[in-house]
């Protein structure tokens, strides 16, 4: 009963903090037919300052972080965002009115990581005054790559054994495949694994924090970072927020086209795929003493789906597949759902751990 009244305490004071309320703002202007619009480049730039601050803030803290402390949870991260994938392969990819393409393209995106959740969880944990380790944003680009290349080497492997299957039976070699997605030489390729890895560093939202990495580990930005990103952190967050938002409602029109196994899928990943990194941190935790704000953002971005770097990068590998679905129940359900959640695992690290 008190794990109860803590996580139902935390949801209403989080609720009222800048980030959720921002969130839930969006979504109930674009609810009521607002014609509000924030336009595109200036929410590229915003994206791009806030991978940059994440990356920097990491890369300084992995020059005076233990190897073992920072490699553990990476691995781990890298475990979750594989087993999410498969995870999904086996639900998701099995429902009824879900094609075996758009299953694991989807199942990707909510393997993969939201930037914009990840700096939530860092500003709700801020606010509270939880510490977690600075090295977090390095564990970014481990679930995120090993998510969307698992998902896209299944998906294409499972798209190659079709196209052969119906021409064994004396079909074509076109079934299932399309162009670019379903010959088996596309995908059995010795090159595609180092394709899928070369398109997916080169996404804006990779590029962008490996950059802040490299700066904070080889550089010494301290004095522009101090100065420049950390104060603009918050306000800059709070209008992604509500970009969100409004994103968010915006997108949930697209499911009506598509299984109604997403909209369930949508609204129950999050959780399950938070809980999953909930517990791979607690592992972490016991290992290495990973700290109680470090296991809640493990598990924000386990609940996380890929807002940035995913979308583009499986319109590229996997044209077949239809972005109504995989898109439409990132942004519309796995993303508000994610952050929403984030005073459930607060809660949760809280009663034990201690935070």
């Amino acid at each position: 009963m008190d794990i109860i009244l803590s996580i139902g305490t935390t949801i209403v004071e989080q609720m009222q903090k800048p980030t959720l309320a921002f969130l839930i703002g969006g979504m109930m202007i674009a609810a009521l037919g607002s014609k509000l619009e924030v336009p595109e480049p200036v929410y590229k730039f915003i994206v791009i300052l806030l991978l940059l601050k994440v990356g920097i803030g990491a890369g300084i803290s992995v020059r005076e972080a233990n190897f073992v402390e920072l490699a553990v949870p990476a691995l781990l991260a890298a475990a979750v965002g594989i087993a999410i994938v498969l995870l999904g392969r086996v639900t998701l990819g099995r429902l009824k009115g879900v094609s075996q393409m758009d299953g694991m393209a989807t199942a990707g995106l909510f393997g993969a990581v939201s930037a914009s959740t990840l700096a939530a969880g860092m500003a709700m944990l801020d606010d509270a005054n939880v510490a977690y380790e600075g090295f977090i944003g390095a564990l970014y680009p481990f679930m995120d790559v090993a998510a969307l290349v698992t998902a896209i080497v299944l998906a294409r492997l499972a798209a190659a054994r079709k196209a052969a299957s119906a021409s064994a039976q004396g079909g074509t070699m076109v079934m299932g495949g399309g162009s670019g997605g379903g010959g088996m030489g596309d995908a059995v390729e010795p090159g595609l694994v180092r394709g899928i890895l070369t398109d997916t560093v080169r996404s804006p939202a990779i590029s962008a924090l490996l950059l802040g990495l490299a700066l904070g580990l080889f550089a010494r930005p301290e004095s522009v970072y101090d100065s420049f990103y950390e104060p603009l952190f918050r306000g800059l967050l709070s209008i992604l927020m509500l970009i969100m938002g409004m994103e968010a409602w915006s997108r949930l029109s697209e499911l009506r086209g598509v299984a109604h196994a997403y909209l369930l899928y949508g609204l129950a990943a999050p959780v399950v795929h938070g809980a999953l990194g909930f517990g791979v941190g607690l592992i972490a935790h016991h290992l290495t003493g990973f700290s109680g704000g470090g296991v809640v953002l493990l598990a924000v971005m386990a609940a996380s789906s890929s807002d940035i770097s995913g979308p583009p990068t499986m319109r590229a590998a996997l044209p077949d597949a239809n972005p109504s679905a995989y898109v439409g129940t990132s942004t519309g359900l796995g993303t508000p759902v994610a952050i929403l959640s984030i005073p459930v695992f607060m809660a949760l690290a809280d009663h034990f751990i201690g935070l």
